[in-house]
This record gives C-alpha cells, structure tokens and sequence, in this order.
C-alpha cells in the first residue's frame, strides 16, 4: 500500500490532533478540529487512516499479524463495553 495523498495525510494528522487535544485536557481544540474536517466523508477517512496506521505501527512493533492485533483489540471492546456502566 501506497503513503496517503497530501489531503489524506492532512486528514489523518487533523484526527491525530483530535485525539491529542483531548488527552491533553484540551477539548475545545478537540472540537475546533472535529468541525474543521468540513464532512462526515472526510471525518471517517481521516480516523480510519489514522486507524490504520496506528494498527499498521503497532503490527511492526509486536511481530503480530494483522489478523491477531484485530481480534484483541476487538476482545478488548467487547470486555470493555460489557463492563462499562450505563452513561446518565
């Protein structure tokens, strides 16, 4: 697979931002960034890419497959949802 094309890259650096400003507390600029994705198309893309490369870092770093890294991860919502307790 191919690198993104510049406006995808700026896509999955403005949801990397996202994600930032709000472990930092900053929500805010969170939300400042949310709005500036324009659409709900462009949204989608710019997580899914940063998805993607996050999963694509993580693969690299522990020598699993793909496959491997979904199936926990997907393990770990699934315990995480079951375990959460209503949001009021």
């Amino acid at each position: 697979m191919t690198g993104p094309t510049p406006a995808a890259a700026e896509l999955l650096q403005r949801a990397a931002g996202v994600i930032a400003a709000k472990h930092r507390g900053d929500l805010g600029g969170a939300e400042e960034l949310l709005a500036a994705f324009g659409t709900e198309q462009a949204k989608t893309l710019g997580f899914y890419l940063l998805a993607d490369l996050s999963l694509g870092l993580l693969r690299a770093q522990s020598g699993q497959s793909m496959d491997n890294l979904v199936r926990e991860l997907s393990l770990l919502v699934a315990s995480t949802a079951t375990a959460a307790p209503p949001e009021t």
